[in-house]
């Protein structure tokens, strides 16, 4: 039983790695990489939102996310605006929607590719389990 679960575990982490490093380089031919690409996602996605909801979207520390944030402040993609209280929230600048559909085209593509040995029906079965195993945990 053991090997079986390795061997599914270690599945998905290889269909995660090749979907991963080929978005890295489709991302890259346009100036940046996932993990920016995905900030400005969650960003566009929750306009406003602080630094801690970006952070659990994204699936990092608010540290690390903020270190982000800081970089594509810098590159001009994101501003930084006060909230309520202390609140910061975090905005696309023009250019920051730009890079994101540029990222959005360059996603359908590459994970199209990925994706195409599987039939319509198949990538929707795989969704439903995997959104089975994952309901109920914080995004």
């Amino acid at each position: 039983m053991h090997n079986e679960l390795q061997t599914l575990g270690r599945a998905v982490k290889q269909a995660q790695y090749r979907q991963h490093r080929a978005l890295e380089g489709g991302l890259a031919a346009i100036g940046t990489t996932l993990a920016q690409w995905d900030a400005l996602r969650a960003i566009g996605n929750a306009l406003g939102a602080s630094a801690r909801e970006l952070a659990a979207a994204t699936f990092q520390s608010e540290q690390a996310f903020g270190t982000l944030a800081s970089r594509l402040v810098a590159q001009g993609l994101v501003v930084r605006r006060p909230g309520h209280g202390r609140r910061i929230e975090h905005h696309l600048t023009p250019e920051g929607e730009r890079v994101l559909k540029e990222g959005h085209r360059v996603a359908d593509e590459v994970l199209a590719s990925c994706f195409s040995a599987l039939p319509a029906a198949d990538r929707s079965t795989l969704l439903a389990l995997l959104q089975r195993l994952t309901s109920g945990e914080e995004a």
